[in-house]
């Protein structure tokens, strides 16, 4: 892993600290999130401590500190979807697979993210897993729909 991390340094060449944010977009996009090993690569490379990184990176929601799962799960939580309920949604999906937003099930089957808006306000309330999108759902079709990824698993 250090040696991607290195190669990414080397072709992109970071000229000062105003590169960094450049720099965790390409980590991110190599790993799918930002690994620690990462962090303190960087903290060498940019002679900041790790905690100023991880601080510039958290200020930003488009940065992860843990891989994803097999089915990554986005709940839109933008003004229309939360109107039309997707608090309950969340909260259904949080109890059905035992983790909260940033997390990932044990198995590795599955990790949920809330967003903020995911642009697709007319499906409200919508969620999407990986590329499928689930609109005008509700909390008891989410646990239907979970139940589908699950069973798909096990054939």
């Amino acid at each position: 892993m250090e040696d991607k991390i290195k190669n990414i340094l080397t072709e992109y060449r970071p000229s000062g600290r105003e590169d960094l944010i450049s720099v965790l977009q390409l980590i991110q996009g190599t790993f799918d999130y930002i690994p620690e090993e990462a962090i303190n690569v960087l903290s060498q490379e940019f002679s900041l401590p790790p905690s100023k990184i991880y601080s510039i990176a958290t200020f930003y929601n488009q940065f992860r500190f843990t891989s994803k799962g097999k089915y990554h799960i986005k709940v839109c939580n933008g003004t229309a979807c939360h109107i039309y309920g997707s608090e309950e949604i969340l909260r259904e999906i949080e109890k059905q697979l035992a983790i909260k937003p940033g997390q990932k099930t044990n198995d590795g089957m599955f990790s949920l993210e809330a967003a903020p808006c995911i642009g697709a306000c007319s499906l409200s309330p919508v969620v999407r897993i990986n590329s499928a999108y689930y609109k005008n759902t509700t909390a008891g079709e989410i646990k239907e729909v979970l139940q589908l990824y699950r069973n798909n698993e096990e054939q």
